[in-house]
């Protein structure tokens, strides 16, 4: 992510305790002991637009939570350049950023989705959810589990796109790092909804992507305890649960950040997993112990994971030209039309 050169001037008062800085992770966020989160590095979002290269179009769209009326969810739309009325597939994408920073209007992840759209010829459907730590866990579920129930159940009335071009009978859940741990709640909470006539009932989840998934636990595994030690905060990944969400007694053994802890895990709700992980992510292993739980776990599908080699941690948003990004991006476009003809 890009690093910023701003800096926060010290207060000559009594407030200078509470402008302390307690957790510092340049170049991407720093806390303060009040509270206040400092995203280093964000830019100027990028409006919804017609892209002239690929002819994607983007559109904004606001949904009302269900938890409290006055929340709005807002959620971009990206609509690639296919003859009206044909169907395809929808994909539900989670962003990253450690569910404390990044945005789905970024211009990292607008682009990357934007070639994503032209590449599948999917609907996208993009979440931007509540960060922490002004709003811990489970705020961000809440929204992205709103906005999947919204485009199951309501889109197909009243969003024009929606409404005349997706196959609901293709629905796929993808996200990167916070977003693949999103993604995969998503994915649970589909099929345990199901039980009472909800999202489960009605919308069959075809697959989902995990792109250097954000999980974690207090037992290092594989080479964990190596990669940590080269990082300039090498307990981050527990820190950033401890924000993410302060009241867990299990800490980064909970079954939200730990999915191997989880009784539920093998009601997973889709038959088709593709993870994705990076020879040098930290987060590599726990890619890989995540196909493990799964199939031990009595889940009935099939997991596939796919390792890019000499790139670290969300190596295709940083670089998306490079020749690892491109073979990262047909992996995911082959997930997602398995029928396509590559002839």
């Amino acid at each position: 992510m890009e690093s910023s050169t701003s800096s926060t001037k010290r207060k000559d008062n009594d407030d200078d305790d509470d402008d302390e800085i307690i957790f510092d992770n340049s170049p991407l966020f720093r806390l303060y002991k009040s509270g206040r989160m400092e995203r280093l590095g964000e830019v100027p979002p990028i409006p919804p637009s017609l892209d002239p290269k690929t002819r994607v179009k983007t559109n904004d769209i606001k949904i009302i939570s269900s938890k409290t009326r006055d929340h709005i969810i807002p959620v971009r739309l990206f609509k690639p350049n296919i003859p009206k009325n044909k169907r395809i597939p929808l994909l539900v994408y989670f962003h990253g950023g450690g569910f404390c920073i990044e945005s789905t209007f970024s211009p990292k992840y607008h682009n990357y989705l934007n070639k994503l759209a032209s590449e599948a010829q999917v609907m996208i459907f993009s979440v931007e959810y509540r960060l922490i730590p002004e709003h811990p866990l489970p705020a961000a579920y809440h929204d992205c589990w709103d906005a999947l129930k919204w485009v199951v159940f309501k889109a197909r009335d009243e969003e024009e796109w929606i409404q005349e071009h997706v196959d609901f009978d293709r629905v796929y859940l993808m996200g990167d790092s916070a977003g693949g741990n999103i993604a995969h709640r998503m994915a649970l909470l589909a099929e345990l909804d199901g039980d009472g006539g909800g999202v489960g009932s009605v919308c069959c989840i075809s697959g989902v992507i995990l792109v250097h998934p954000y999980f974690w636990g207090k037992q290092r595994i594989g080479d964990e305890a190596a990669k940590c030690s080269r990082i300039p905060n090498p307990d981050l990944a527990t820190k950033v649960w401890a924000l993410a969400c302060p009241e867990s007694g299990s800490g980064v053994d909970d079954p939200w950040i730990n999915p191997g802890n989880d009784p539920d895990l093998w009601r997973l709700g889709c038959k088709r997993v593709l993870v994705c992980v990076a020879e040098k992510d930290f987060l590599r292993d726990r890619g890989l112990y995540y196909k493990e739980a799964l199939e031990k776990s009595g889940w009935q599908g099939t997991i596939e994971v796919v390792e890019s080699k000499g790139v670290d941690h969300v190596f295709h948003l940083l670089r998306p030209f490079s020749a690892n990004s491109l073979q990262l991006m047909a992996k995911v476009v082959a997930f997602l039309n398995p029928t396509r003809s590559t002839l």
